[in-house]
């Protein structure tokens, strides 16, 4: 049998820079806002659920990954990268290294993300 190994939110934020816990910090304060969410720390990432995951945190040394799902594909200098995930969800992965990018534009996506119904 072998041994599922469970993940926290701390092991993402260990060894890191100040600056990421201060990221995902503030981040997860202002998406509580929306409403519940779910932390579901994984081995390479931390899903944040409200219906299904709508967004994904990839903890850097000095920043995050942030990965955006919504049914459109977004037209933005911030968006790094842009995977079509199926028919209608795209993931758009965005650099945090500033706590002032959490900004309204971020949490307009944020908030769409949340409140996707499928």
């Amino acid at each position: 049998m072998t041994k599922t190994i469970e993940y926290t939110e701390l092991d993402h934020l260990k060894d890191k820079e100040h600056i990421v816990s201060d990221l995902y910090e503030k981040l997860i304060a202002q998406l509580k806002k929306f409403g519940p969410i779910k932390i579901e720390p994984k081995k390479t990432s931390i899903h944040l659920v409200n219906r299904f995951g709508f967004a994904g945190v990839y903890t850097r040394q000095s920043y995050i990954h942030l990965e955006v799902h919504l049914n459109y594909k977004l037209t933005s200098d911030r968006v790094l990268k842009v995977e079509q995930a199926s028919a209608n969800r795209f993931h758009h992965t965005i650099k945090l290294s500033s706590p002032k990018e959490i900004d309204k534009e971020l949490l307009t996506w944020l908030k769409q993300a949340y409140e996707l119904k499928k």
